[in-house]
């Protein structure tokens, strides 16, 4: 810690100062209980710990921004060549004009760029005194063409020719590729020594630069591509080095905070940083802060200040910081993003963020609600400056044990945040460090801070989302039955009842998720007390994320697959293919894969436990081929049979039951179909799969780890979790279906036309292609390949299907080329030529009011 004054007198009685005994974290310049505000000369005093250097987030976020650019270079000069290299003979186009006007040598430039620019930018620092600053730009220059030079290397020898043709350029007859180092070089030393308004070297040195880049591309010493990947390294590294090492703080401390804050209408005398924590500070039993100003802390990123002015008066002072504000902003963003009707303002700069935050520090007084009065608004460096009243003698929620929340509390706590929601505002961010409560000998007083991120004009969702947190909170302080009391003695029961599809930790700020993962069965007991007070209300949980990690997942696979797809497919041999093959062949595969939904549908309407129509159901299996677009291979027919069975007034228990049967019938029936083709063939057809030593040792490594994961209960528990439900549903039925020999011939029958028809399909396309295999090899590729390609959770194995397919056919013997493009043949006329018709069964089925 640091005081912002100099040459402060020592407390009395403490010869070394106030600092000679302070305990570890405290404030080490607070003055002593009887010591005086300011610093001997009447200069105010800043009790603080000043960061001198910070790590931006900004630098952060240019790392990846750079990279990324670097990445989408990279990818335009490999399928973007033609226009790459046009712009590039366009620019060059001046190559004999500029020649004729430069007065020195091209080479000679480069000399300048590449050695006077680093030494005049180092002279300036060092006459500065920067020796710190001199080693991040050496450093960041070293890292540039370490990286560049890497990256040369990596495209020469490992990328493909178009990614090497588009990086080069012809020098001396030969094509050669070109990634300045000396570029690279360049932009990390003079990103790293900082912006250019700070430097007149930075300024004039990034002038010469691009003047020396136009004159390189336009005389053809480096690619226009090369030569921007370069300077996007030069800019990561030197971004990167200044992330890691810090820069120099830009915030408020010291003389600038007291400007700032007698820019706000203030004139200080002694201004205490307030820690988060608890922290004991010299004199008696003296900590630094009122458990208010700490829980204001806990509940921001911002830095609050205890200040005295000089006509006595205590307010508390919150400093917003420009460099926290990126860190805000991508929050907000991805929020806004993630979350439906939520987070959907656009608040972008700092002074915005504390317009916003008097905005609703003012409306929420006006409303009525018990909160700090807003006095004063400054600004100072790149810090905001918010002035407003001390609470007094008021304890965080989050500091007071159980049995201090009084039925009185809690009713006052219902009390301003129903005030609050009358006059139309919604705080958004309720944790236990925002609600303050003063005992005192009445009615308890509460008070209710930390509005920055509240709504004005809220929705309806905003609001109920703080009833959500605020019985979260309450049921983690006073226990869930409790909580809920509170909110049903002041709420109608229809705003309980919302209360429910809102209760999941997404809908609950940061703190509170926290402090749920060491209750973790806060929630279900909340959720069990709302539905033993309200058996009607529904607390399914509401869907409030626009996508999730497995989202997020699904469209990197997919992406990846279909990237990886299009780059080994062979257009050509398809199109030979399909010009020089009879056309019926292609019409019997399409056929056959439209036969596999008739059998889907003889499957369900066999194991239904009500009468289903034969043609519903067989336009309801057409209809999957449409919601498969949108889902993992699998879950679109099983989500159609659901709702196909529920909309008979099947028990949603038992029309799960029927599903899952169906699907087990299906694998059942597809192994057992293969063990007799096998058998049936009278040889051993599989003869030409053969299994390499390696294959067998990695099969039995796995294995044993398996069997050895078995022997951990938690593994054991999580199996049976997985398994058993789906065998307790499907049993009771399976026996009702056996029961029943019609039934279950029947389904077999729908099962083995399923399997059938997809195999004979995949049959009929290799045939185009020339190829031939035995019934038994086609099914085993066929079933290996769209097995492996439905475990990736990519909307209807979409791309990750094709490459097993085609990794399948080459195990077997079939050239690879030939392998993508049957695959991608059959995949074209089993999927992708059936989503027109499952569009069109959709439409059918929700005219009729079957969906």
């Amino acid at each position: 810690m640091s005081d912002a004054s100099t040459d402060a007198p020592a407390a009395p009685g403490r010869p070394d100062g106030p600092a000679a005994d302070a305990p570890a974290g405290a404030p080490t310049g607070a003055p002593a209980a009887d010591g005086p505000a300011t610093d001997g000369l009447g200069r105010p005093q800043v009790v603080d710990s000043p960061e001198v250097r910070v790590h931006h987030p900004s630098d952060l976020l240019g790392v990846v921004l750079s990279l990324l650019g670097a990445v989408a270079v990279m990818v335009l000069a490999t399928y973007a060549h033609n226009t790459t290299t046009g712009v590039a003979e366009d620019v060059q186009g001046f190559a004999t004009l500029l020649r004729q006007l430069l007065i020195v040598p091209v080479a000679l430039l480069e000399s300048v760029v590449t050695f006077i620019v680093p030494i005049a930018v180092l002279v300036e620092l060092a006459a500065r005194r920067l020796g710190r600053q001199m080693v991040e730009a050496s450093v960041a220059a070293i890292v540039a063409v370490l990286v560049a030079s890497s990256a040369a290397w990596l495209i020469e020898h490992l990328g493909s020719e178009q990614l090497v043709a588009g990086l080069s350029v012809r020098l001396a007859g030969q094509l050669t590729l070109t990634i300045p180092g000396y570029m690279a070089l360049i932009a990390g030393l003079l990103t790293a020594t900082g912006p250019r308004n700070r430097r007149r070297t930075v300024a004039w040195s990034w002038n010469l630069v691009w003047v020396a880049v136009g004159i390189l591309v336009i005389t053809s010493g480096v690619s226009l591509p090369g030569v921007a990947v370069a300077l996007l390294i030069g800019r990561a590294s030197g971004l990167a080095v200044r992330y890691v090492s810090g820069v120099r703080s830009e915030r408020a401390y010291g003389a600038s905070l007291v400007a700032g804050v007698r820019r706000a209408g203030w004139h200080p005398l002694l201004l205490v940083r307030v820690p988060d924590e608890e922290v004991e500070v010299p004199g008696p039993g003296a900590t630094a802060g009122t458990p208010a100003a700490r829980g204001i802390a806990r509940s921001t990123d911002h830095r609050v200040y205890e200040m005295t002015t000089d006509d006595g008066r205590m307010l508390d002072v919150v400093v917003l910081d420009g460099d926290r504000q990126v860190v805000g902003l991508l929050s907000r963003l991805w929020r806004s993003l993630r979350l439906r009707g939520l987070d959907g303002r656009s608040v972008v700069s700092l002074r915005q963020a504390a317009e916003r935050a008097a905005l609703l520090s003012y409306t929420a007084t006006a409303a009525g609600v018990r909160t700090p009065q807003l006095r004063g608004l400054g600004e100072a460096e790149s810090s905001m400056i918010l002035v407003q009243d001390r609470v007094p003698d008021a304890v965080p929620l989050a500091d007071l044990e159980p049995e201090e929340i009084t039925d009185a509390v809690l009713e006052e706590i219902w009390a301003q945040i129903g005030t609050a929601h009358e006059a139309g505002l919604a705080h958004r961010t309720l944790t236990s460090d925002t609600i303050l409560v003063a005992q005192g000998d009445g009615r308890p007083t509460v008070w209710v801070v930390g509005w920055e991120q509240g709504d004005v004009a809220s929705s309806d969702l905003a609001r109920r989302m703080d009833r959500t947190q605020l019985v979260a909170l309450l049921a983690l302080r006073v226990g869930p039955a409790r909580a809920l009391e509170s909110a049903v003695a002041v709420l109608p029961e229809s705003d309980i009842a919302a209360i429910g599809p809102l209760l999941q930790p997404i809908a609950l700020p940061r703190r509170t998720r926290e402090e749920l993962r060491a209750h973790k069965e806060v929630l279900a007991e909340l959720r069990s007390a709302l539905v033993a007070r309200l058996p009607e209300a529904d607390v399914e949980p509401q869907q409030l994320i626009r996508f999730g990690a497995r989202t997020v997942l699904t469209i990197l696979l997919t992406t990846a697959a279909v990237i990886i797809l299009l780059t080994s497919i062979n257009l050509r041999t398809i199109l030979d293919a399909l010009s020089t093959t009879d056309w019926r062949l292609s019409v019997l595969a399409f056929v056959l894969g439209m036969a596999t939904l008739f059998g889907a549908a003889l499957s369900l309407v066999a194991f239904s436990p009500v009468r289903l129509s034969l043609w519903r159901a067989t336009v309801a299996q057409s209809a999957a081929t449409f919601v498969a677009l949108a889902a993992p291979a699998g879950i679109g027919p099983a989500a159609l049979n659901l709702r196909l069975l529920t909309r008979r007034g099947t028990s949603a228990s038992l029309a799960t039951a029927t599903v899952a049967l169906v699907q087990v019938a299906q694998f059942v029936v597809t192994m057992l179909l293969l063990l007799v083709l096998s058998v049936a063939s009278g040889t051993n057809q599989l003869e030409r799969f053969t299994v390499s030593p390696v294959v067998v040792v990695v099969i039995g490594v796995l294995a044993a780890l398996a069997a050895g994961a078995l022997l951990v209960p938690r593994v054991r528990q999580w199996v049976a979790t997985k398994t058993l439900p789906t065998l307790r549903q499907t049993w009771p039925r399976l026996i009702e279906v056996v029961g029943q020999p019609s039934r279950l011939a029947i389904g077999i029958a729908g099962n083995v036309l399923t399997t059938f028809g997809y195999v004979l399909a995949f049959e009929v396309c290799l045939r185009a292609f020339g190829q031939e295999l035995s019934l038994v090899q086609v099914a085993v590729v066929f079933l290996a390949g769209n097995t492996a390609g439905s475990v990736a959770p990519t909307p209807g194995g979409i791309g990750t299907t094709e490459i097993a397919l085609a990794g399948a056919l080459s195990v077997v013997g079939v050239n690879p080329g030939v392998a993508t493009s049957v695959a991608v043949l059959f995949r074209v006329l089993t999927y992708w030529l059936r989503i027109p018709v499952g569009w069109a069964s959709m439409r059918y089925l929700q005219r009729v009011g079957e969906l």
